[in-house]
């Protein structure tokens, strides 16, 4: 009788049991919400003064996710975040993108994923760093609808536009002797100090494109503003601006030149013409291998590891025209990209030069001697090279530049035999000849960075040096 009246009474602890069950499943629906509660963690093991150990992410990550740290760095600036630059059974390898950190063993680290941007249309006129932080002063910027990765691979090879629209720059050495095309790549190979810069800046205010991504990679901190509000100037309304100083690490360094791509990518697809600066493409090799050597590779050829030569492909292949299937005939968007060079001690062989200029579709080489003449800017029209010139110029335009690249190569070879006196005019009519066309050419060609271009020059700089041959020739 007593377990009959026991087992008819309601048990009082299944209420209790429901109550529970119902807070944990709305628990796990508002964790569901809020994915950005649910992370993997691990633990700081080892410090190096280039990488940290972090032990608990091995099965959990890839290379080049990012990590966030939980500390927060010096100058307060935001969260601590790394990049998984190696993976072994048990530990992970993060090399932080700040040095000043406050990182202990034991601290705990957090997993974020592949780092993602999302650019916007409003993004034109700012600087920012290379995670896509404002550093200009002006607000937070506003972020895009759809995130794009950092990493990503070109247009496949036969889905790409062809190359056959001139496009004209308003420096007239380039325009004549090495003229571009709408989604070619070329390179500025020169020294330091022989106008790069400046050079870079001319570029960037040609009419021809709709937006302008410049990436400063390891620029020095003074020359930043000074690159932005005086030589870029009124340029900057239509162009963004990604900078990682020569202080920052080299992951922010190698960091730029990506961020830069992946916004310039954006507007590409947009149908937008993009014209893409880097100066320079040298300090992102240098980070780079700083990053790789960090990691445990080693190097191969002048302290360079063999991932920088996959790398800088791989970043300058996404620069070109974009996807445009066989057959379709509706325009799509294109990235110019001009790449600054830093040939060390003038060596315009060294591995990282010579690499460059093997992807590129040309190469501009400024010319420390010219410089030295006062001639600016220092392009040696010689040396210079544009792979797309035959789907600029046409057949007259063509034989008139081969017959004044001959003409210059007879005056400059010849240039210490008649300081020393040993040419008699009369000798060689068509280095006389040279010898009076030459130096007003070098007249016309020689342009500061806020020489107004008119519009004659922009649209057939032919004409152009035709008439100022013409004006020289009447003066004297």
């Amino acid at each position: 009788m007593d377990h009959q009246t026991s087992s008819s009474q309601p048990s009082p602890a299944r209420p209790a049991r429901a109550n529970k069950l119902d807070r944990l499943h709305g628990v796990i629906r508002l964790l569901q919400d809020d994915t950005t509660s649910l992370r993997t963690c691990g633990a700081v093991t080892q410090i190096t003064p280039g990488y940290y150990g972090i032990s608990g992410l091995d099965k959990h990550v890839c290379i080049g996710d990012c990590v966030e740290l939980d500390v927060r760095r010096a100058n307060g600036r935001g969260p601590a975040r790394a990049e998984i630059i190696r993976i072994d059974e048990g530990k992970v390898y993060a090399k932080p993108y700040s040095q000043n950190l406050d990182v202990g063993i034991g601290t705990r680290v957090l997993c974020m994923g592949p780092v993602q941007l999302c650019p916007d249309h409003s993004w034109t006129g700012r600087v920012i760093d290379a995670l896509g932080r404002p550093i200009d002063g002006r607000g937070m910027l506003v972020p895009g609808r759809d995130p794009v990765a950092l990493e990503s691979d070109p247009p496949p090879a036969m889905e790409r536009a062809m190359i056959d629209k001139p496009v004209r720059t308003g420096v007239r050495a380039v325009d004549l002797f090495t003229p571009l095309c709408v989604g070619q790549r070329i390179g500025v190979f020169a020294g330091s100090g022989v106008g790069k810069s400046t050079l870079l800046a001319m570029f960037a205010k040609a009419l021809d494109f709709e937006v302008v991504v410049v990436a400063l990679v390891g620029e020095r901190g003074r020359e930043v503003r000074e690159f932005i509000e005086g030589t870029l100037g009124d340029a900057l309304q239509k162009s963004i601006v990604v900078v990682a100083t020569g202080d920052e690490s080299p992951m922010m360094r190698r960091q730029a030149p990506k961020t830069a791509m992946a916004i310039a990518e954006f507007f590409r697809d947009q149908g937008k013409s993009v014209l893409m600066i880097m100066d320079s493409a040298t300090r992102f090799a240098q980070a780079a291998r700083d990053v790789a050597m960090a990691s445990g590779e080693p190097a191969v050829s002048r302290g360079f590891t063999p991932s920088v030569f996959s790398e800088l492909p791989r970043l300058l292949e996404r620069a070109g025209p974009g996807r445009q299937p066989h057959g379709s005939s509706e325009p799509c968007g294109a990235i110019t990209g001009i790449f600054a060079v830093l040939v060390d001690g003038d060596d315009h062989n060294d591995p990282v030069a010579d690499s460059i200029r093997g992807i590129l579709d040309g190469h501009i080489v400024l010319d420390r001697a010219i410089a030295d003449q006062g001639r600016y800017p220092a392009i040696n029209v010689l040396s210079s090279v544009s792979r797309m010139a035959n789907k600029a110029w046409s057949k007259n335009e063509n034989q008139l530049i081969l017959r004044l690249k001959g003409m210059i190569a007879r005056f400059e070879e010849t240039r210490d035999l008649r300081l020393l006196g040993g040419y008699t005019k009369g000798a060689d009519p068509d280095l006389d000849h040279a010898m009076v066309l030459i130096p007003r050419i070098y007249d016309i060609l020689c342009q500061a960075p806020h020489d107004s271009v008119s519009s004659s020059e922009v649209e057939d700089p032919f004409r152009a040096l035709s008439e100022a041959l013409a004006a020289q020739e009447a003066a004297t």
